[in-house]
């Protein structure tokens, strides 16, 4: 029997870069430089786990096409669809442990992303039996959706939700809601999370072991997530 969790709960995993590979920023960043813009760090922060529309508006931009972002979204997609075509979505490794050692471990866990819910039956419907609650939640009216999930979907309070994300711009939403969160970042992504002071970023799915979540769990009891302790 394992011990309990003081304070955490849930684990709520992103799908795109957490548990399936990157097939996103390498295509954003082709549909940019291939029509003669600039894909630098500055750019991706505009993009990334944004709403799809102020995505594609953002991608427009970036490459100098005068179209709606709905019409730029069209284009990236058709040309995602080649690059999938040779660069298959996969789970990334240790994904399957990763959603299996949460479980055993006594806490639910759910998936969320901004792609509608068949991305996840496609590619992970296989293990949904392993999630909680809807299973999956897309988060694309409401992004980065950390209360939503948290408060309105599972009932539980911001401290008891863990959120492990590959972008920034979710870290920057935890860190203002003093939530507890893991990055395991993509591209330049690393770099602001560690703008941001991330205390934990992780490079592969199997350093989220039973001792890195145990910490998470005391730090979220103790409020000192994303805050250094007060000395006593």
């Amino acid at each position: 029997m394992h011990q309990h969790f003081d304070r955490l709960r849930l684990v709520a995993l992103n799908i795109d870069g957490v548990l399936l590979n990157d097939t996103f920023s390498p295509v954003i960043g082709n549909f940019i430089t291939s029509r003669g813009g600039v894909y630098d760090a500055a750019t991706e922060r505009r993009i990334l786990s944004q709403p799809r529309r102020t995505a594609g508006g953002e991608m427009a931009r970036a490459a100098g096409l005068d179209v709606t972002g709905d019409q730029a979204l069209e284009i990236y997609f058709a040309e995602r669809d080649r690059y999938v075509a040779d660069h298959p979505v996969r789970p990334n490794p240790g994904a399957e442990q990763l959603i299996r050692r949460v479980r055993d471990l006594g806490l639910r866990v759910v998936c969320y992303g901004g792609l509608s819910k068949p991305h996840f039956d496609t590619h992970l419907g296989a293990w949904a039996h392993l999630f909680d609650g809807p299973g999956y939640v897309c988060t694309d009216s409401f992004r980065p959706g950390i209360k939503e999930i948290a408060e309105d979907v599972f009932g539980l309070r911001l401290e008891e939700v863990l959120f492990v994300d590959d972008v920034a711009r979710v870290a920057e939403a935890a860190k203002g809601l003093d939530v507890p969160f893991i990055g395991h970042p993509c591209s330049f992504q690393r770099t602001f999370m560690e703008e941001l002071a991330t205390r934990h970023i992780v490079d592969s799915l199997d350093a989220i072991d039973e001792q890195l979540l145990r910490t998470v769990d005391a730090e979220a009891a103790a409020g000192t997530i994303w805050r250094a302790p007060v000395a006593s």
